[in-house]
């Protein structure tokens, strides 16, 4: 489906490359090479998505996420942070500025889309408060939390991923490459441990049932 995506950097080959890319899989790509210009087409777009660079000259991306996530009209917008390896950055400053993901340069187009594809995903969900019960389970986005049976449940923020990404398309298999890059991102090194841990934690917490292990291959949810 397409969908409007801004990126806002201030290298053109970067913004080059990543608008091909995304142009490609069919998205309305806009771009700006400022922050402030870079607001000025969120507020007159309302993109599905913003790309955001985090070191720019006069403002940086943690004040235009900050000046997003203030305006009602574009709060929630989707944010992922676009940073350099060596960047001395906090990325607890930047989730705390409102940011969704982080995109790593340099940028390698597969991994790029697939983080792409998963953000869009999450914007859509976000469009709605509530998604609608499946299994009996039902995701509350605005409030971050899972209804289940009549019981309301917190959960901590990968499990809250993984349980949204499995329950995004009941019965599809997920491989465990594909759960680490949508859940984790690719600049995270964790285990195929790790999946198997937050699985039967949330086994734990709903219904052994509703999460199906496929052997050698990775999980999917319902039946």
């Amino acid at each position: 489906m397409k969908k409007k995506i801004l990126l806002v950097d201030d290298e053109p080959d970067i913004l080059e490359l990543i608008g091909y890319n995304l142009k490609k899989e069919g998205h309305e790509v806009f771009t700006a090479q400022n922050g402030s210009e870079g607001i000025k087409i969120a507020r007159r777009e309302k993109p599905d998505l913003i790309i955001l660079d985090v070191m720019m000259p006069e403002m940086d991306g943690m004040q235009v996420c900050n000046i997003i996530r203030q305006d009602p009209e574009l709060r929630d917008i989707t944010v992922a942070f676009l940073t350099a390896r060596n960047e001395d950055y906090s990325q607890i400053a930047g989730f705390d500025a409102g940011g969704d993901d982080y995109i790593s340069k340099p940028v390698k187009p597969r991994i790029l889309m697939l983080r792409v594809q998963a953000l869009l995903r999450r914007s859509s969900a976000n469009s709605s408060e509530l998604r609608g019960d499946r299994f009996g389970v039902t995701i509350d986005h605005k409030r971050f939390i899972v209804l289940h049976n009549g019981q309301e449940w917190t959960l901590p923020k990968k499990e809250f991923g993984l349980l949204d990404l499995l329950w995004s398309e009941p019965g599809k298999v997920f491989t465990r490459e594909e759960i680490l890059k949508h859940v984790w991102g690719n600049d995270v090194i964790v285990g195929d441990r790790t999946i198997d841990v937050h699985i039967r934690k949330l086994r734990s917490k709903f219904s052994d049932e509703l999460f199906v292990t496929v052997k050698g291959v990775g999980y999917k949810f319902g039946a």
